[in-house]
């Protein structure tokens, strides 16, 4: 395998990704416009481009992605493509009846400079859109940024777009999950609802991507956030963002347009992040937290007290999304694990800042890095050199755990190898638990694996 040939020293990189640790914008965009009911998202560009956002998805989630292309052809790539969009309007609306249709750039639609408000501007006024339907966009250049910012920017179109006030106040709380899985929003509204608080949770892939086998197709499936739902966001108390890099740019927007006050959280992954999520969200709707929460919490607490030998010391390399690796770390601490390499390709300054905020001093030789040339390469690279005892991240990263004999915990976008990420949530103290359940499983698989035999036990 190639990865046998990693050098183990370290030279720094100007020009060169290897491996990187994300994907393109248009991947996000495409996932949040699914989480707005009867959707339908459009990749303003080549065929194949919408051919690789689709099957980035349907490969993670296992679901076949709806989506429409503009189709670009040589034509189209030197005098615009705006005959191309037009037309692909008019075509979707009368052929797949959606809703709404959520049109996001590509690379060649960027470079070539298309102005998607003045092109769908002209397809109301040459009567493409036909009454009570909408369009709806973002720009997603591929070459800048990640999955996680084309994430955000299509979830500030969506405000942009879809969001509204009746000017009547409702007691109700908006929450931007980010980028997480369906069972992660699922667990989001569960938790709300036993708290009695009123939400609307934007976008919402549950009941989309994770759709039952009915033996019935559903163009637009019965999840995601309504537009009747969409239209009320300015009236609420309060936005919670669920993670900075993918969910700051639509409450902000929130606030520009409709005055609503918001709170940027970070995701509720472990028990720390879960609590100030908890208390955040009893705080905004002035409720009380109730006791079945403590008992969830004292499960969570009891299950790391009861496995403290296992984890106590255990060093560990994670890398993905930023909004996923701030609240990780910070779980990884709260179990006396040490995070010693953390890597994301989705660029930003604040990511960094907060890490080291959350781990002080207590890692004095911890490698952290996050854009350009933060890539699996460089992870790599780092764990030759400072071994771990367990590798956390997304399917990419079974390459690395095999060369050098790493349990490995599969989080994050995407993955392609496995099943569960979909159906059951690390969100929340029982997605905790869940989180425990996967780090315990595979660092005991391998002290199993490695035992002697007068030393494999039958109870651990």
């Amino acid at each position: 395998m190639l990865l046998r040939h990693t050098p183990k020293e370290v030279a720094e990189r100007h020009g060169v990704t290897i491996n990187p640790a994300k994907t393109c914008q248009p991947v996000g965009a495409m996932y949040a416009a699914l989480g707005v009911h009867g959707c339908l998202p459009h990749s303003h560009g080549s065929q194949g481009c919408c051919s690789y956002h689709r099957s980035a998805l349907t490969r993670h989630y296992k679901e076949p992605i709806m989506a429409g292309t503009s189709s670009f052809t040589e034509g189209s790539s030197v005098f615009g493509g705006q005959a191309n969009l037009l037309a692909a309007i008019a075509n979707m609306f009368t052929i797949y009846d959606p809703d709404i249709i959520a049109v996001h750039t590509t690379c060649l639609s960027e470079t070539i400079g298309d102005d998607l408000n003045q092109i769908a501007q002209k397809a109301g006024d040459d009567g493409r859109i036909p009454a009570g339907k909408k369009v709806i966009f973002c720009n997603t250049p591929s070459y800048v940024g990640s999955h996680v910012t084309g994430f955000s920017n299509m979830v500030a179109g969506i405000v942009r777009g879809l969001a509204a006030k009746t000017g009547t106040p409702k007691d109700q709380v908006n929450i931007i999950p980010g980028w997480v899985e369906p069972s992660d929003m699922r667990e989001i509204k569960r938790i709300a609802k036993e708290m009695g608080v009123n939400i609307v949770l934007f976008p919402d892939t549950s009941d989309v991507v994770d759709t039952p086998q009915t033996g019935e197709f559903k163009m637009y499936p019965d999840g995601g956030v309504t537009q009747a739902e969409l239209a009320t966001v300015g009236d609420s108390i309060k936005t919670l963002a669920l993670g900075s890099f993918a969910s700051e740019a639509g409450a902000k927007q929130l606030d520009i347009d409709f005055k609503v006050p918001y709170e940027v959280l970070d995701l509720p992954i472990g028990l720390s992040a879960t609590d100030r999520f908890v208390q955040a969200l009893a705080s905004a709707a002035k409720v009380e937290v109730p006791d079945s929460f403590i008992a969830e919490r004292g499960r969570l607490v009891d299950v790391i007290a009861d496995m403290s030998q296992y984890l106590y010391g255990k060093k560990v390399a994670l890398y993905g999304d930023p909004d996923q690796l701030i609240p990780l770390t910070e779980f990884l601490l709260d179990l006396n694990m040490l995070p010693m390499h953390i890597v994301s390709g989705t660029p930003g300054k604040k990511f960094e800042k907060r890490i080291r905020e959350i781990v002080g001093d207590r890692i004095p030789n911890l490698n952290l890095k996050n854009g350009q040339q933060a890539d699996m390469f460089l992870m790599h690279q780092w764990i030759k050199n400072e071994p771990v005892d367990l590798l956390i991240g997304n399917t990419y990263g079974k390459y690395i755990a095999r060369d050098e004999n790493i349990p490995f915990v599969r989080h994050g976008f995407p993955i392609l190898d496995r099943i569960g990420h979909s159906y059951f949530p690390t969100a929340g103290f029982t997605g905790g638990i869940r989180l425990l359940e996967q780090m315990l499983g595979v660092i005991m698989d391998k002290i199993d694996r490695e035992a002697s035999e007068p030393g494999f036990e039958l109870v651990m």
